[in-house]
């Protein structure tokens, strides 16, 4: 364009000379235009696919990533595809066969956008629960048989007869439901515990089952304890098993884990059930083969459930959780971390064979464990205020201390008594678990002795000081707690139902 122009005025400038027609450089400019107008374009592009050499581009599907590659023209990206594909045809089929059959999979089983969807532990623990989902179900089939042949419909027995047993059996197993409602909220505190004790109480219903034949005469009382098992144990599962899906929907997909669980559940089912066939065909009415066959499954079974339990990484605050995090804090100003917290925590307190730790961990100090032990062993949550106090003179220190409070705390005979007000709240109830912590690190490392209840409301005294404490600290703990990612709103836990309405009566 700028020689077209220069090529029309040129004759204007040049002295001696007659002016140029002009016509030729107007047409010299018009094509000059016309190929600027392709060559842009092209030019334009290649340097749009020259800035665009280092730059990645993925596609995103839930846990699907597919890299994109620009186009030929640079303006718009497409599947990157490698340049050897076309020289191995078969492999390239079976891997896009393999890759669809895997994405078909992941996509029936496992929650939309998984694994960004979910907890971290959630696959380990679904790994677990599948496998002993296929023991559990070989059990039940193995059970099953051997209640067909000691009802008697493998000899001949009057259909009517063994229906009435039948349902006789499972008449007396549903009461076991109702009574065990009760231990409801204990399910909330230590799911973990609980669900290990369905899982036995389960396999110890498979296992009287399976010695139905050996005892004819007594189907009724043995299969009316076992179905009791039975049912106590599916009461039991179904109540905490909403605790470990709450913890694995991280972005409030409460319902589709719940939905993919159960497709994970059918699948287990369904390869259970065609291993049980398959055995119990071999056992067929060997009671001795049966119990060999189950006590092998049994084994499996616990182990798998054991493995997928403390996979799980709880982030509410149960009493012995609570403790170890306010130890930790009271000692090191560190909150640990919720995997650190849940693999030092206990499955069952009673039973040292199944509280394995998975390792050393790199927060949690040795005094800090101790120190969680000791307050858990003699914290007594929602105490008697007679089991406090005994004097008028107490009662008045500790209502006055405390009279801004959910909650009243003393020490009585080595245990640390919590006297909840009425209309308390679960974190009145974490505040004065943090309290009873402090007042046992004031324990062992400021050597303050226990006194009366008025002289320990005094100032100087060891609640005084406390209190003090924990009005300050009690909010700093929730926002460093919340930022480690646990739930400090408030405590899970199951407390005496004792309640007190502190008040002071006026004379005539």
């Amino acid at each position: 364009m700028l020689l077209g122009l220069v090529l029309l005025y040129h004759g204007d400038g040049v002295q001696g000379h007659s002016p140029r027609r002009p016509h030729a450089s107007l047409l010299f400019l018009f094509l000059v235009c016309l190929l600027s107008l392709f060559l842009a374009p092209l030019a334009l592009a290649r340097t749009s696919i020259d800035d665009s050499k280092d730059l990645l581009v993925w596609e995103v599907k839930g846990g699907k990533r597919t890299r994109l590659a620009p186009d030929a023209c640079g303006d718009s990206f497409a599947a990157a595809v490698a340049n050897n594909d076309d020289e191995f045809p078969f492999y390239r089929g079976v891997e896009s066969c393999w890759q669809s059959s895997r994405d078909l999979v992941v996509r029936l089983m496992l929650p939309e956008g998984y694994p960004d969807s979910v907890s971290c532990d959630y696959l380990e623990y679904s790994l677990w629960r599948g496998v002993q989902g296929i023991a559990s179900q070989i059990n039940s089939i193995l059970s099953t048989q051997a209640l067909l042949y000691a009802v008697g419909l493998g000899k001949g027995a009057i259909p009517t007869a063994a229906a009435v047993n039948w349902v006789l059996k499972d008449g007396i197993g549903y009461l076991s439901k109702i009574l065990l409602s009760k231990f409801g909220r204990q399910f909330d505190v230590n799911p973990k515990g609980w669900r290990l004790f369905a899982d036995l109480l389960e396999n110890t219903a498979y296992g009287l089952e399976i010695l139905t034949p050996v005892f004819p005469h007594l189907f009724v009382l043995i299969g009316a304890a076992a179905g009791a098992g039975r049912s106590a144990s599916s009461l039991i599962q179904a109540a905490t098993r909403s605790c470990f899906y709450a913890g694995f929907a991280t972005q409030r997909n409460f319902a589709e884990v719940i939905a993919k669980g159960e497709a994970q559940g059918m699948v287990s089912k369904f390869l259970g059930i065609m291993i049980g066939i398959t055995l119990a065909n071999y056992v067929g009415s060997s009671t001795s083969l049966a119990l060999s066959s189950y006590f092998m499954i049994t084994g499996i079974h616990m182990y798998c459930n054991l493995k997928s339990y403390q996979s799980i990484q709880l982030k509410t605050l149960n009493p012995y959780r609570a403790s170890l995090l306010f130890s930790e804090y009271l000692l090191s100003g560190q909150i640990p971390s919720i995997k650190e917290v849940n693999d030092e925590e206990p499955l069952c307190p009673g039973l040292p064979f199944f509280n394995a730790h998975k390792g050393q961990s790199e927060t949690l100090s040795l005094e800090a464990k101790d120190a969680a032990s000791g307050v858990y062993r003699r914290l007594q949550l929602g105490s008697k205020l007679s089991q406090v106090v005994n004097n008028k003179e107490d009662t008045f220190a500790l209502f006055e201390l405390f009279r801004n409070e959910g909650y009243l705390l003393a020490e009585k005979q080595g245990r640390f008594h919590v006297v909840l007000k009425e209309g308390s709240s679960p974190e009145d109830m974490l505040k004065s678990l943090f309290h009873a912590n402090y007042m046992y690190w004031l324990e062992k490392n400021v050597g303050i002795e226990p006194r009366s209840v008025a002289e320990e409301c005094s100032p100087g005294g060891r609640l005084y000081i406390s209190l003090d404490y924990v009005r300050r600290e009690f909010s700093h703990f929730k926002h460093d707690g919340k930022q480690s990612g646990w739930f400090t709103d408030g405590l899970i836990a199951r407390s005496l139902p004792n309640r007190i309405r502190p008040g002071y009566a006026v004379s005539a």
